[in-house]
């Protein structure tokens, strides 16, 4: 016999709702900017790259970091596509606006490698 009191079936429909929550959170992601990131990941993939490879472009570097190559690399975006850059000088910082040449595109052609051409 199932319990029918409203005790047990209030507690009961309180765990379905927290579960149900934890379930949304996890699909939905746990933060805006994870969802925010998500939604421009997903568009990236289906827009042709507004670079070429071979092309050279200049932006402004927003970030240095470790890129999956194990060095240092300057990150910028032309019309918001990513762009990891290689072989910077050492005067490169956040803020530089640089020109770079595209040497090849990620898998999902969502950014692109590029070495550094010059400081603009």
């Amino acid at each position: 016999m199932i319990p029918s009191s409203p005790v047990v079936v209030g507690a009961a429909a309180v765990l379905a709702l927290i579960v149900l929550f934890g379930l949304l959170r996890r699909v939905r992601g746990s933060s805006a900017d994870a969802r925010e990131s998500k939604r421009a990941h997903e568009a990236a993939r289906e827009r042709d790259p507004p670079v070429e490879i071979g092309g050279t472009y200049e932006f402004g570097v927003t970030e240095l970091t470790d890129h999956h190559s194990g060095n240092e690399v300057a990150v910028g975006k032309v019309e918001g596509f990513v762009v990891f850059v290689q072989d910077i000088p050492g005067g490169v910082g956040e803020g530089d606006v640089i020109r770079a040449k595209v040497l090849s595109f990620n898998e999902g052609r969502t950014s692109a490698d590029a070495t550094f051409a010059t400081k603009a």
